[in-house]
């Protein structure tokens, strides 16, 4: 991914300094609720959630923000990275950010045994349509930025090989007080953006994400136990797509009676089957639920189905 990464804007030149602490967002912006994701290594996400959950919970308390994981192999396209959402005010945001950032940091140094400032990365996701604002006219912006915060931030350009992936990654670079700094303009900027916020519904469910391991292989597997591979037939109205749902998690997609497959089938316009009982995606025990019709609707109808998934896995998560 780092390959792809567009150097659109370059580190500034200016002599390396420890920059002071972010400043507060005015009262206005502190208090407008809004998120941010970003990506760690499996080895980070368990770092970050701690024995038993004791330091996630710690970094809520602390912070006053919300953090979310997605779960084990659930990984960004393209990458075997999982996501964190931190979600809530900019400044319980920028003080939840700061004490994750700080923890993988001590890890690092305790590695390395460096007493210097690392320069490391983190890789922010913003929508695709989130983007522009971050960048700019003529990239004034992206350059503010980096120059106020001393950072490097580079955008990556859209990956167009995941169907339905609109969203893109920002890679900061710098020590933590940079990193700090650009992470609280970008979250303010963001803030700003009166579509960011829509895009919280659901936060992992990446349609065509799937892991490295599977990537050429159907069924590709993606967020919550859900996952596809589209096969295009003849006709472009009439595509298919068969996504892997955990036997658990079928009631919930089903409804009571049928409810809830009949009203994602008309909120969507696509056809919905669902295998029988004991006939499962090879190798797997999700049970193979295909969705027909145009693109759009297919794409309509898994993000309803997979915000269901998540749903039942974070009410899980919630109950371990």
């Amino acid at each position: 991914m780092e390959s792809t990464e567009s150097s659109y804007v370059s580190s500034p030149e200016a002599p390396r300094r420890r920059s002071p602490p972010p400043p507060q967002s005015p009262t206005s912006d502190s208090e407008k609720p809004t998120y941010i994701k970003f990506l760690v290594s499996n080895a980070a996400a368990g770092s970050v959630i701690g024995k038993g959950g004791a330091t996630i919970t710690d970094f809520q308390s602390q912070s006053g923000a919300r953090i979310q994981l997605s779960r084990n192999h659930e990984f960004f396209p393209g990458t075997t990275d999982r996501i964190i959402m931190v979600s809530g005010t900019i400044n319980e945001i920028v003080k939840a950010m700061e004490l994750i950032l700080a923890k993988l940091l001590s890890e690092l140094n305790t590695e390395e045994s460096n007493d210097a400032d690392p320069r490391t990365k983190v890789r922010l996701v913003v929508p695709n349509s989130s983007c522009g604002g971050i960048i700019g006219k003529g990239g004034s912006t992206i350059k503010s930025f980096i120059e106020e915060s001393q950072a490097g931030i580079k955008i990556s350009p859209q990956d167009n090989n995941y169907l339905g992936l609109n969203d893109r990654l920002v890679t900061l670079t710098g020590t933590l007080d940079e990193q700090m700094r650009a992470i609280d303009l970008i979250i303010s900027k963001l803030a700003e953006d009166p579509h960011y916020i829509q895009t919280t519904n659901a936060p992992f469910a990446y349609p065509a994400a799937y892991s490295p391991a599977a990537a050429y292989s159907p069924p590709s597997y993606g967020p919550n136990g859900a996952g596809g591979k589209f096969q295009n037939n003849k006709e472009d109205r009439s595509n298919s797509l068969t996504i892997g749902v955990a036997d658990g998690h079928i009631g919930l997609v089903v409804g009571r009676g049928g409810r809830n497959i009949m009203e994602i089938s008309q909120a969507s316009g696509a056809r919905i089957k669902i295998s029988d009982r004991g006939d499962f995606l090879s190798g797997t025990s999700d049970r193979k639920v295909t969705i027909t019709g145009s693109q759009r609707a297919i794409r309509a109808a898994e993000s309803m189905i997979l915000q269901k998934v998540a749903y039942a896995s974070e009410r899980v998560a919630e109950m371990e």
